[in-house]
């Protein structure tokens, strides 16, 4: 038993070292409405304001997931929706399509 673990220690050791930790996914609020939409890609270009402390308002292209959420839009939506951020990652997901303001 004790060869066993002598064997065993170093390399869970190894494993250990190894492991990706873990990305903490960041999740915001955004309001903005829909310039373009890219079936293929299921990407939609977004006019968003200020998302929280990521993302200064700006036009950009945001995956959408998951694909009933992306079925649901239009060019010209006014949305709110959720984008949710993990390391270099992002989509928007929760979309509300809402009136114009």
């Amino acid at each position: 038993m004790r060869r066993l673990l002598v064997v065993l220690f170093p390399l869970l050791l190894l494993l250990a070292g190894c492991a990706q930790p873990k990305v903490e996914e960041k999740r915001y609020p955004m309001q903005g409405e829909i310039k373009a939409l890219d079936a293929s890609s299921h990407t939609a270009t977004i006019a968003a304001g200020k998302i929280g402390d990521w993302m200064e308002a700006m036009t950009m292209e945001y995956p959408v997931k998951p694909d009933a959420e992306f079925q649901k839009l239009k060019v010209g939506d006014h949305i709110e929706a959720t984008v949710v951020v993990s390391d270099l990652k992002y989509h928007v997901t929760e979309i509300k399509v809402t009136p114009a303001h």
